[in-house]
């Protein structure tokens, strides 16, 4: 019991914070326009309200009118107490309080939409603005499902909460009131027991389905996701004949989804049957009490209408008050996430007054820099090199030897926690991220592009750039000629990632983008590491060409793409164990002479397997020894 009490009351604490996190962007100070629809919305959603509990009157008084009594008569000048004036008078006021209605929902529309735009704006920019390491350890699917569900929990809070609980407890304060000074206190008593007990009703039993719906939600989360998984990986599922495992696993999802949806329905007609009995139990009480004293003569026939019409009315914002909380809980939640995301603090920032990079010559240096992902897992220990201005250095070594670390501190993905890192001259952690960024260009080994055409992936490069720059950067990566045999040139869309090309088409694209964006500084990440050695040649002179004069800081897997390099560093378990030019390296007989001739194997290898293949597919493959006669 003790632990259910935390719970309830963490859960309300979690959503009084998160209806004060939400407020500044239902109030926006930056937009007094807004501020006076929500006053205007709330002066027509007050007069909604009381026009609607006044309807009920004029359905007294024409009810008395033709029973021969004359109650309107105390209340209206004597021209509008006949029967059918009270009757017009009536359905006037209904279409009033629609209008009124309608006109609150249409004020507020606006700042609603506001709101989701500017906090799904803010959430967006807050993304892009945390470290690389907070993406690699999320999912990107569901952080979108994140920044979704919290927009959708702005707009639920708005339209039940504002829009929908607020004026209901207004209607039933005005409704106790009215019952409390006309009826009496015993009026009054059972209509707010029947509401309090409706309520206490409605919330247990949408707590209980809550959980029920969680269930319901997991296993039809849990059957989409297997059947795009499957859908996804069609070919291994061919590959492997797995059809009918992948079918079984679909159906026990499926069949979990189907126990807890029936669950559900049946749940909901135990809830809508417990508020139906409540509800007829308060509005019985309060009709046979007008009843019997409409027998006692001490209220008119237009008494017991009214008090039916009124219960009647007050009957149809409570028959939502499940889903009502429901959807509130469930929007609070979500928005709760989306606020914790906000909360989530930048690894990587600006200082105070920060200003930006100012490259003359684009000189690297790195001194004595020390990094860790995890602090007790060194990467890098204190690493020293320096790239001159316009030359070109490579980094090698073993996988795990903390290469590719050091291109993402260049980009200040994260920062060094021990030496610093130079750009002539200026330690980049003491200028702006945008400046030290725009100053490098990379062409990395896994190219992922834009789901759009072929320029908009090149133009990336710079965005501003002319139809005339995109292709002249085309031409100089060697792709242009490719680009022009499509049916749709450079508007071919390239798929998800790019996977409608190949892999040196999409470096080609990687290595156009990069010269359009013309940075006084290259990193060449392992960029023809995942090409085969043909295309990795046909690659090679397109790098060498954007490389030219700029300072190119390579880090490479295949040796045979640095021997030209200025000066080339073994990297091993995150220290520089040998430099020198590739000559120098390979006369030192260390860890660089070992990769060199392993690699050089591999290759020889490679190329005697071709030429038996080629030779095979001449029909001039030479006979197997033990086939051979004697």
């Amino acid at each position: 019991m003790a632990n259910q009490q935390d719970t309830v009351s963490g859960d309300g604490a979690a959503m009084w914070r998160t209806l004060r996190n939400l407020w500044p962007y239902m109030w926006p100070k930056e937009r007094p326009d807004l501020q006076r629809r929500v006053l205007w919305a709330t002066f027509y959603l007050v007069l909604a309200k009381l026009l609607t509990v006044g309807i009920p009157y004029f359905f007294k008084w024409a009810t008395d009118a033709l029973d021969g009594a004359n109650s309107a008569r105390e209340w209206l000048p004597i021209v509008l107490t006949g029967a059918v004036t009270l009757v017009v008078a009536y359905n006037v006021a209904r279409v009033v309080s629609v209008a009124l209605n309608q006109l609150r929902d249409s004020l507020f529309a606006s700042v609603g939409q506001y709101a989701v735009r500017i906090l799904a704006f803010r959430t967006f920019v807050h993304m892009h603005q945390l470290s690389l390491r907070f993406h690699l350890e999320r999912r990107t699917g569901g952080l979108s499902r994140i920044i979704e569900r919290g927009t959708k929990g702005i707009e639920t809070i708005v339209r039940f909460t504002i829009l929908n609980t607020v004026p209901t407890l207004l209607e039933f304060a005005l409704t106790a009131a009215i019952f409390g000074f006309t009826y009496g206190v015993s009026y009054l008593v059972v209509v707010t027991a029947t509401v309090v007990l409706y309520g206490w009703f409605t919330i247990k039993a949408s707590d209980w389905r809550i959980a029920i719906r969680r269930e319901m939600n997991d296993s039809d989360t849990d059957a989409n996701t297997k059947a795009i998984d499957s859908l996804l990986n069609f070919e291994t599922v061919k590959y492997f004949g797995n059809e009918g495992m992948e079918a079984e696993r679909f159906d026990r999802s499926m069949a979990r989804y189907e126990k807890a949806a029936t669950q559900t329905w049946t749940s909901l007609g135990w809830l809508n049957f417990g508020q139906g009995v409540i509800f007829s139990a308060g509005m019985g009480t309060a009709m046979v009490m007008s009843a019997l004293e409409v027998r006692a003569g001490t209220q008119t026939l237009g008494d017991f209408v009214f008090i039916n019409a009124l219960l009647m009315q007050l009957s149809i914002p409570l028959n939502f008050i499940g889903f009502v909380y429901r959807e509130i809980r469930q929007g609070l939640t979500d928005m709760e996430e989306m606020f914790r995301l906000l909360g989530i603090r930048q690894e990587v920032t600006d200082r105070a007054g920060a200003s930006d990079l100012q490259v003359t010559a684009g000189a690297i240096r790195f001194e004595d820099v020390r990094f860790a992902y995890d602090p007790e897992r060194p990467i890098l220990r204190g690493v020293s090199f320096e790239v001159p201005a316009g030359k070109s250095v490579a980094i090698v070594g073993p996988s795990g030897a903390g290469k590719s670390t050091i291109s993402r501190l260049l980009f200040r993905f994260y920062d060094v926690q021990g030496g610093r890192i130079l750009i002539d001259g200026q330690d980049i952690a003491s200028v702006t991220q945008a400046s030290v960024r725009k100053a490098i260009g990379i062409v990395p080994q896994d190219t992922v592009l834009f789901n759009d055409t072929i320029s908009y992936n090149i133009r990336y490069g710079r965005i501003d750039a002319s139809e005339d720059d995109v292709r002249r950067a085309a031409d100089l990566a060697q792709i242009s000629g490719f680009i022009e045999m499509l049916p749709d040139g450079f508007s071919t869309m390239v798929g998800e990632r790019g996977l409608k090309l190949s892999g040196g088409e999409k470096q080609r694209v990687a290595i156009a983008r990069t010269i359009l964006k013309s940075p006084p500084i290259l990193v060449l990440d392992e960029a023809t590491s995942a090409l085969d050695t043909h295309t990795e040649q046909d690659i090679q002179s397109a790098l060498q060409l954007v490389s030219q004069r700029r300072t190119t800081l390579t880090i490479a897997h295949r040796l045979s793409t640095i021997v030209d390099a200025d000066e080339i560093l073994v990297l091993r378990a995150g220290e520089i164990v040998e430099r020198g030019t590739h000559r120098d390296l390979l006369q030192q007989s260390g860890l660089y002479s070992e990769l060199w001739t392993m690699q050089r194997e591999e290759s020889e290898a490679e190329e005697a397997l071709k030429r038996v293949r080629q030779a095979e597919r001449a029909g001039n493959a030479p006979m197997r020894a033990d086939t051979q006669p004697a």
